[in-house]
C-alpha cells in the first residue's frame, strides 16, 4: 500500500512539474519589450462590448471578448475591441495607429501584414500614441515607427497567445 501511496505522489509531482515547464516555454524569456499587463480573463462572450468593461490597457490586451476572432490582415476602418481580443488569443498581434499617421508610416505598419500572417493592421482614433503594437497581456507604443523596435516585439511575442489555433 505504501508503494501506491509513493507512486501516485511521484506521479502528481513530475505531471505538476511537467506541466510547469511547459507553460514556461510558452512564455517569451529575458528582457521582454513593451509592458506587460496582468490578464483579465479569456471569457468568450457573445455581445461584450468595450463600453461595459474596464480594460487594464488602451488598446486592451485580454479580457472579456467576442467569440469570433477577426479575419487576419489589413483593415481600413476600425474594428471592435472585443473581436481583436480574440485574435490575440490566437498568438496574434494587433497593429493599430492614429488616422492621421503619416501615409508612408502606415504602409510600412501594413507591410507587416504581408510578412506575417497571424497581423491585424487597423486605423484606430482611441490609441493613447500614434502606433501601438498588442499581444496577449503586452503592449508597446510609439510615437513614430521604428522598425527595429516592432519586429522586436512581434518576434517575442508572435503565436504566444494561450489559445493555440493556426
Amino acid at each position: 500500500m505504501k508503494t501506491v501511496i509513493v507512486i501516485v505522489i511521484v506521479m502528481v509531482a513530475v505531471l505538476g512539474l511537467g506541466f510547469l515547464l511547459f507553460q514556461q516555454s510558452n512564455q517569451p524569456a529575458g528582457n521582454l519589450p513593451g509592458q506587460g499587463f496582468e490578464i483579465q480573463g479569456a471569457q468568450h462572450t457573445p455581445g461584450c462590448t468595450v463600453g461595459e468593461v474596464p480594460y487594464n490597457s488602451n488598446p486592451p490586451t485580454s479580457g472579456c471578448h467576442d467569440p469570433k476572432p477577426a479575419a487576419w490582415g489589413i483593415y481600413d476602418q476600425t474594428q471592435p475591441d472585443e473581436v481583436l481580443i480574440h485574435n490575440l488569443e490566437h498568438g496574434g498581434i494587433w497593429v493599430s495607429y492614429k488616422p492621421e499617421l503619416d501615409p508612408a508610416q502606415v504602409e510600412l505598419l501594413k507591410d507587416l501584414a504581408h510578412r506575417y500572417r497571424k497581423i491585424v493592421v487597423e486605423p484606430r482614433s482611441q490609441n493613447d500614441a500614434n502606433i501601438a503594437l498588442a499581444a496577449w497581456g503586452r503592449l508597446q507604443e510609439f510615437d513614430q515607427y521604428e522598425e527595429a523596435s516592432v519586429l522586436r516585439f512581434i518576434e517575442a511575442f508572435y503565436d504566444k497567445g494561450p489559445e493555440k489555433v493556426d
